[in-house]
């Protein structure tokens, strides 16, 4: 298996075909992609799979009417076939109290139903075996012609135009219809305007793909960029290029690996993309948020244990030395835990070992007094404003003080009138806050 050689061959006269089927199924996965993205913020997932298994029967009649195998035949087969199963499900969830999804699920196992028994009828009449409707059911790309390629570039860049064009309305049909409603927009025709140009991206790739694997790349391009971004702009972006570089991906191994069909090589491409999305990306991603809760874990330890220290230091006449016994008494914790997470501290530049004790540095202590503060403002906050007992406040403001932002605590002062005493009758440590008050 030489990689290179294989790349070497899409600039030969040998990769010809190569070329040809590479460049299908990237403007295939452009055209899904960037119509996926919509489908998936209308929670419309399954409508792309509802209208690939509603095309079969399309095929099937176009050609038990025309008797001939003819694509165009076929994707207008599809095509009529898609819009009226679409038109169905509209019908269903907008006369009847059936949810969209159970409806979407009834066009689908019905229309699929009655596309296999004419796929049977086709193939006992004599013919079926030289028609070629299997490639609609799982999807043959090592058919496509120059002729076809032509046919996804102009579909691809049609859609692409009309999303363009359409991309405000789009927008506001797809987060809040009732606002579109309210300014005058035709929120029915623009739904089902839209519908329709996802039927037209799925009936492109019934040939490349197939009925069964078109509802993933319509889907699986789109659910990857959104794990990137929360702009809509340039989800569509990463959407139609996630599901380009599937198409690569999928023609490139397809043809390396013997006998690997090319549809389902990419779609594997594209839940590849999909994965490392999902753990990778910055904000969304799986890793970067395991590490966040990792280090909020350890920032929520540490905090807790200058607390202890600050509160332990309130009833000594050296406040800033902690020794290990009077740790271990409050935090009811082990010597090793103990030692464990002071070493931290130590290296944050928090503390300063000694033999069995711990100086709090004036970093320390700050940030120390700091959490004190901002649990007894919260406790404070919550007896006076929210008339909640002192003796059920403790929990919660273990939790917040953790959370709360110096933007928030100078409004809770506010609120309070700047207070000095919390209401156990324990002093409030100051802060930025009063001393910039008091100025």
């Amino acid at each position: 298996m030489d990689i290179l050689a294989e790349i070497a061959k899409y600039w030969s006269d040998e990769g010809t075909t190569r070329r040809v089927v590479m460049l299908g199924c990237m403007l295939l996965g452009i055209s899904s992609g960037l119509l996926g993205t919509f489908a998936l913020l209308r929670r419309q997932s399954l409508l792309g799979d509802a209208m690939a298994h509603a095309a079969l029967p399309g095929v099937c009649v176009a050609f038990l009417l025309t008797g001939e195998k003819n694509t165009l035949y076929f994707l207008l087969g599809a095509l009529t076939s898609g819009l009226l199963g679409a038109q169905i499900i509209t019908w269903i969830t907008r006369y009847s109290r059936i949810k969209n999804d159970t409806a979407i699920g009834l066009v689908l196992s019905v229309f699929f139903g009655v596309g296999v028994l004419l796929l049977s009828i086709v193939q006992q009449s004599g013919v079926g075996n030289q028609s070629g409707l299997d490639t609609f059911l799982f999807g043959k790309a090592a058919f496509l012609l120059y002729r076809d390629v032509l046919t996804l570039g102009v579909m691809c860049a049609l859609l692409s135009f009309v999303v363009l064009l359409f991309f405000k309305e789009f927008k506001v049909l797809s987060f809040d219809p009732g606002f579109g409603a309210s300014i005058g927009l035709p929120i029915r025709f623009l739904d089902q305007f839209l519908t329709a140009l996802v039927v037209i991206s799925v009936m492109i790739g019934l040939q490349v793909v197939g009925v069964i694997l078109m509802a993933a790349l319509l889907i699986i391009p789109a659910a990857a960029a959104r794990q990137w971004t929360d702009r809509l702009g340039l989800m569509c972006i990463l959407a139609a290029g996630v599901g380009a570089f599937s198409g690569i991906l999928g023609a490139f191994f397809s043809a390396l690996l013997p006998k690997m069909p090319t549809g389902p090589v990419m779609v594997l491409s594209a839940s590849f993309l999909f994965l490392m999305s999902l753990f990778f990306s910055p904000h969304r991603g799986l890793l970067p948020a395991w590490r966040r809760q990792f280090r909020n874990r350890h920032k929520i330890r540490e905090e807790n244990l200058l607390k202890t220290m600050y509160k332990l230091g309130e009833k000594t006449e050296t406040p800033r030395v902690v020794t290990l016994s009077a740790l271990r008494e409050s935090t009811l914790k082990t010597d090793v835990q103990i030692r464990k997470e002071c070493q931290r501290l130590v290296k944050g530049g928090l503390l300063e070992a000694k033999a069995d004790s711990w100086y709090v540095t004036a970093l320390g202590w700050e940030k120390a007094a700091q959490v004190v503060r901002y649990h007894r403002l919260w406790e404070l906050y919550l007896t006076r404003q929210v008339d909640i007992a002192i003796d059920h406040v403790h929990r919660d403001a273990d939790e917040m003080e953790h959370v709360l932002s110096p933007e928030m605590v100078v409004q809770l002062e506010t609120i309070l009138d700047q207070p000095e005493i919390d209401p156990h009758g324990s002093p409030i440590p100051s802060g930025p806050s009063k001393k910039a008050s008091v100025q």
